[in-house]
Formats: C-alpha cells, sequence, structure tokens
C-alpha cells in the first residue's frame, strides 16, 4: 500500500509541475493509458510464465 501511495503522489506531483509550467499533460487519454498499462503488466506475466516453462 506504500508503494502505491508513493506512486500516486509522484503522480499527483509531476502532473502539478506540468501544470505549473504549462506543458501539456505527460500521459495518454484515459482509456488508452489504462489499456497500455494492462498491456505492460500482462506481457511481464506472460514473459515470467513462457521463462519458467523452457527453464525446465
Amino acid at each position: 500500500m506504500k508503494l502505491v501511495l508513493f506512486a500516486l503522489l509522484t503522480g499527483f506531483l509531476t502532473g502539478f509541475i506540468f501544470g505549473l509550467l504549462k506543458l501539456p499533460i505527460p500521459a495518454p487519454g484515459a482509456f488508452s493509458g489504462i489499456v497500455g498499462i494492462f498491456g505492460i503488466y500482462a506481457g511481464y506475466r506472460v514473459f515470467e510464465w513462457v521463462s519458467v516453462f523452457f527453464q525446465r
């Protein structure tokens, strides 16, 4: 939970600083961002599964 709160705080501060400097938001649209994050997670989990499968 501590890691989640730290990630949220870091993201919040990054967004705030970008807004303060009047820069475009450093994130994709809401839905595409969520899908991208899911894709990264799924790819990592599949890699773990495949690497264990081939180590036998």
